[in-house]
């Protein structure tokens, strides 16, 4: 991951690849820049453009951009972006002009738009952001989204290589009392944490499995600069524990399933709130004997991203020394068909003495992160946030790109609903119907794991409210960020976030414990 700094120098004095200036859609009304001529938009209207900085450009590189300007006539739609080579009074080989939307510019743009601008200068090794912004939001906006641009995954090529670009300088007119340096030490922290979620997400899955998982984070803690523990229960121990969710899901594999603790404490803990993250680590999932069709599994690989966020979510707040306890419970299991799996009909014990009835083995999530929920209930969370990518409904209901949030308590859905907006990461809050409750109820057992096809991610938070509880059966503050549209994309690139995984949920769930403390 390339090196974040605060530039110290002029424009015109740097002598990298590529300085970044944002170009965007003026009203009638503004007179902003000398650069100002008209452009086109996206779809061909024609538009005054202005050519828009952090800092002030040399006399001859105004002019020689507002030339450009109207020669090239630039888009201005977010992350679209025009080269300019050479041009007066900067040493820097190239000017890479990146659209950034209309006159009001808001941290989404200005993220998106840095993502996009730094991946075209992927070959780079120096490059420098000047685009414009107001205060420390849109400054880490700016950065995360150039680090997250800056992300490919080469680790399975035959001949992969480190990216060229080593250091991407920030160009920032704040002044002291907003402390961009600090802003930029943050982002890089945040960053690479969610670098190593995008990671694991796209690790091929014959190579990450739970226990390669386990390791892989028992690594990274002992490298990481925060005070980390890890504790790994493996098969013996869940089968001991009573931990009957996670079993039954991860039995049909040849590859057992693991539980992984990864904590944080403050250095001052007492009086700290205790907050536990759940995470669904499927490592992959053919849906066990209700097996999926194939085209539904090519993606099963990523089945895990909720539990790769909640790792890269304790490892940061260790990292940013956060004054908030944070113990995340990786849940991990391969759901396959093998002799030993799991059937429908199977009736399973979880951790917490409920019996359950298994209706569809594809409906292996909840099952995992209700025995994560009991252990974190057990070991004093004051609140308990799950994260996964559970449920196709979800998809169905909020699209590719915004992920659903449900609660036990209005104030805590809304608060974690607030830390996303504010992270550009788009939630949506659903409810948890009482109606709907009556679909669990099982003639053999507790619990059916599964109702019918109705509110499938209604009937999924229900489910794991019921393990939301203490042992004196009083609730416990819980939310479910189902993730399964956000968390992989597909598709080509959008904005700052390459295809396959995104890391989604990290920069959430920092924000909100940030506000804890």
């Amino acid at each position: 991951m390339p090196t974040l700094t605060l530039a110290t120098r002029s424009l015109a004095s740097f002598s990298g690849d590529t300085v970044i200036i944002g170009v965007q859609a003026a009203g009638q009304e503004s007179g902003r820049s000398r650069s100002s001529r008209k452009a086109k938009d996206a779809k061909g209207a024609e538009q005054r453009a202005e050519v828009v900085a952090s800092v002030d450009l040399p006399k001859d590189t105004a002019k020689a951009l507002g030339a450009a300007v109207e020669v090239l006539s630039p888009s201005t739609s977010v992350g679209s972006t025009t080269v300019v080579p050479a041009v007066a009074g900067l040493k820097a080989r190239k000017v890479l002009l990146v659209g950034v939307g209309d006159a009001d510019v808001s941290t989404d743009d200005l993220r998106r738009a840095a993502g996009a601008a730094v991946r075209a200068c992927a070959k780079d090794t120096t490059v420098r952001l000047a685009l414009p912004h107001a205060d420390e939001a849109q400054l880490a906006a700016i950065a995360e989204g150039a680090l997250a641009g800056s992300y490919s995954f080469t680790a399975h090529k035959s001949s992969p290589q480190e990216a060229s670009l080593g250091t991407i300088e920030v160009a920032s007119a704040l002044g002291r009392k907003a402390s961009p340096k600090d802003v930029l030490a943050r982002a890089e922290v945040l960053g690479k944490g969610v670098a190593w979620a995008r990671d694991l997400v796209n690790t091929a899955p014959n190579l990450l499995y739970p226990q390669s998982f386990a390791d892989e984070v028992t690594q990274v803690a002992k490298a990481s600069s925060g005070k980390l523990t890890v504790k790994v229960l493996d098969d013996k121990e869940l089968a001991e524990g009573g931990f009957g969710g996670i079993v039954g899901v991860g039995q049909g594999s040849s590859r057992p399933p693991r539980i992984v603790e990864l904590s944080y404490k403050p250095a001052r803990s007492r009086g700290a709130k205790k907050i536990g993250l759940v995470g669904k680590g499927i490592t992959f999932d053919t849906g066990g004997v209700c097996i999926k069709p194939a085209s539904g599994m090519l993606t099963m690989k990523s089945d895990m991203a909720g539990a790769a966020a909640v790792a890269a979510t304790v490892v940061a707040a260790a990292e940013l020394a956060l004054p908030v306890a944070v113990t995340g419970y990786l849940c991990l299991a391969e759901n396959m068909p093998g002799s030993n799996a799991q059937r429908p009909g199977d009736v399973v014990t979880m951790r917490n003495g409920t019996t359950v009835e298994i209706i569809d083995t594809d409906a292996e999530g909840r099952m995992v992160l209700a025995d994560g929920m009991c252990l974190a209930a057990e070991q004093g969370a004051e609140t308990i946030i799950d994260v996964a990518t559970l449920t196709g409904a979800a998809v169905v209901a909020l699209g590719p790109d915004i992920f659903a949030v449900m609660s036990n308590e209005d104030a805590l859905r809304d608060t974690v609903g607030a830390a996303s907006a504010e992270v550009d990461e788009p939630s949506w809050p659903l409810p948890l119907p009482v109606d709907l409750r009556k679909g669990l109820d099982s003639h053999v057992a507790d619990l059916a794991h599964k109702a019918d096809r109705w509110g499938g991610t209604l009937t999924a938070g229900l489910f794991l409210q019921e393990f939301a509880k203490g042992a004196d059966g009083e609730s416990i503050p819980w939310a479910h960020l189902d993730i399964a549209g956000p968390s992989f994309n597909e598709g080509g690139a959008k904005g700052h976030l390459d295809k396959g995984g995104t890391g989604v949920a990290v920069a959430t769930l920092i924000r909100y414990l940030e506000q804890l403390g």
